[in-house]
């Protein structure tokens, strides 16, 4: 029986999002291969995320004139090809950077509106499970795909070359998966909006500015900092490679597990969220400070990609609620533009550890999460 519309293109999110950490475990591999600094190892993390803008700032308008499946289906390809590219990519360090760059821009165009035209063929259907099943979804296949990358690198064969190839063949089955699935923006109002009405429905700009997006960054803030800090800037004693993507794996697996309980929490998910990388930041500051308490980063870490989860969760399901008719795209893509900044999180951290000591960073980010947990239960949406 073939699977509801909503759920194939849930598939290929997940397809696309194992890919985007593969990298994540490896980077101690790279670091010995090409001599790497951890400011660099950091900045490979990071520049991801600068492959995002020029496609958020592209992918939101045009799927809102021409259609989801248009920018989806093509951005998935560009993803599968990023894989691949990794493969020639293991002996030079600007290509290194160069190919991370385009697997951003390929997965910042999938998941912006790929979740939005997830969120809509859910809703066609009568389901409102959509904002949910794009978290978890998109979750699910950040954790898998670093465990899968790090246990190959500790102890498999060509650990630079076969995780890559391993997943742009699974990636090349989901975009076949979701390749039937229908265009959920059909009206010709839709298809050509006007361009002098702005994206937000009216009077929501300030909630959109001042309560969606602040959690946003706390997305893949919370999970960056665990995987793209910790290893590099803590450490782990024996089997580093592997022990970084279970880290990994366990980190993003908790934001899959945590999502659906959107459903439950209702408006409460939003500051629940904030209050996870509250402990989170607090628990691996102590793991930190104290040699012997290093592996109370393992449950900090769980915590703060559970707080990721659900924040992401509680985004997607505020977005259509602040979405001027027929841009969701276009909102959905500025959403993922705010919560890709957390990306930055790793760098800066390695960044300040230069003049500040890490232990202190993070009580810091603690603080700050607290109080963005104080201020996401007062606005209650």
């Amino acid at each position: 029986m073939l699977l509801p519309p909503d759920r194939r293109l849930g598939i290929l999110l997940l397809g696309v999002a194992a890919g985007t950490n593969i990298p994540t475990p490896l980077l101690l591999i790279y670091r010995d291969e090409l001599d790497m600094s951890s400011t660099s190892l950091t900045a490979l993390f990071g520049v991801y995320a600068l492959g995002l803008v020029p496609a958020l700032s592209l992918a939101g308008p045009a799927a809102d004139r021409w259609g989801r499946r248009l920018v989806v289906i093509p951005t998935a390809l560009v993803s599968a090809a990023a894989s691949l590219l990794f493969v020639t990519a293991t002996a030079s360090e600007p290509l290194l950077f160069l190919v991370r760059f385009l697997q951003g821009a390929g997965a910042g165009a999938v998941f912006s509106i790929g979740s939005a035209w997830l969120v809509e063929s859910a809703h066609r259907a009568g389901r409102t499970s959509g904002a949910r099943t794009a978290a978890v979804t998109m979750t699910g296949g950040f954790a898998i795909g670093p465990v899968m990358a790090g246990l190959i690198g500790e102890w498999g064969p060509l650990p630079l070359v076969l995780p890559y190839l391993l997943h742009a063949t699974f990636l090349l089955v989901t975009v076949a998966v979701a390749w039937s699935v229908p265009e959920t923006l059909t009206s010709p109002r839709a298809r050509h909006p006007d361009t002098g009405r702005g994206p937000l429905r009216p009077g929501t700009a300030r909630t959109a500015l001042l309560v969606v997006a602040p959690l946003a960054v706390c997305v893949y803030a919370f999970p960056a900092s665990a995987v793209g800090g910790i290893p590099v800037l803590i450490g782990f004693p024996v089997a580093p490679v592997a022990l970084t993507g279970l880290l990994a794996g366990m980190t993003l697996g908790m934001g899959a597990l945590a999502a659906p309980l959107q459903g439950r929490l209702g408006a409460r998910t939003a500051p629940v969220a904030a209050t996870c990388g509250a402990v989170g930041y607090a628990a691996t500051a102590t793991a930190a400070a104290v040699p012997p308490l290093l592996l109370l980063a393992v449950p900090a870490a769980c915590l703060l990609g559970a707080g990721g989860g659900l924040a992401l969760a509680s985004g997607l399901s505020r977005l259509p609620g602040v979405a001027a008719e027929g841009r969701l795209g276009t909102v959905s893509a500025a959403y993922y533009g705010f919560a890709y900044l957390g990306f930055a999180m790793p760098l800066l951290l390695a960044f300040f550890s230069a003049y500040v000591d890490v232990a202190a960073l993070l009580a810091g980010l603690a603080v700050v999460c607290a109080l963005l947990a104080a201020q996401q239960a007062r606005a209650r949406l």
